[in-house]
């Protein structure tokens, strides 16, 4: 039980405490430095960055051990209270982002309006809903990530099963990457905040695949 509490105090001072710094300060930072009229655009474009730093920042932890010749935990503490921001912030982007376009009328997000009665099929097939279908898909993995990012989870999922969940992180990025690039084409973003999403992305397969060649090397015997 004290080796728990000593855990816990340690998680809580060394990653939440400033992984709530980081995203408290990004978050207001983008917030009041964006010239937006309205508080719900800004909210929305302020938690969206931040939600992606965090969860590329989740895919770099295995590689960076693996450059350094370290052995990779079933669960490593840094990673997943990491991946416990990135879906606090990317749930929190999500639920606000559903009100910023089409106000009080969410549905539209995901199929064509009655006025477009052009559209044989109903169900949104343009950038924009290839925008939101990717993003509701991936924040939905997202809260199931969250919810199991426990050791209660791992317990009873056991080591097999909560690390085949888990790896669903993989496809909650490319997901929330599309999303991202798709907004950046239906709200004409300056080149600055789509070179930032791109760096995101790029940092991140960079690592992946250092991180499956070093995985690679190791697993060749020796001749």
């Amino acid at each position: 039980m004290n080796v728990m509490r000593t855990r816990m105090r340690r998680r809580l001072l060394r990653h939440h405490l400033p992984l709530l710094v980081f995203s408290s300060a990004t978050v207001a930072a983008l917030y009041f430095t964006r010239d937006f009229k309205d508080v719900l655009t800004r909210a929305s474009f302020a938690t969206a960055y931040p939600a992606l730093a965090l969860l590329a920042a989740t895919l770099l932890i295995g590689p960076w051990n693996l450059l350094r010749k370290q052995t990779n935990p079933i669960s490593a503490d840094l990673r997943r209270d990491i991946g416990i921001w990135a879906g606090i912030v990317g749930i929190l982007h999500t639920g606000i982002g559903q009100f910023v376009h089409l106000r009080g009328r969410p549905w539209l997000y995901y199929i064509y309006g009655p006025q477009e009665h052009h559209h044989a099929f109903p169900m949104r097939h343009d950038l924009f809903g290839l925008a939101n279908y990717t993003g509701a898909i991936s924040v939905l993995i997202l809260a199931a990530l969250l919810a199991t990012s426990n050791d209660y989870s791992l317990r009873k999922l056991r080591t097999r099963g909560w690390k085949k969940l888990q790896r669903w992180n993989y496809a909650v990025f490319a997901l929330t990457g599309v999303h991202g690039f798709a907004y950046q084409g239906v709200e004409k973003q300056h080149m600055i905040w789509v070179a930032t999403a791109a760096a995101c992305v790029v940092i991140a397969l960079v690592f992946q695949v250092a991180g499956i060649v070093m995985r690679r090397r190791s697993m060749t015997p020796a001749r």
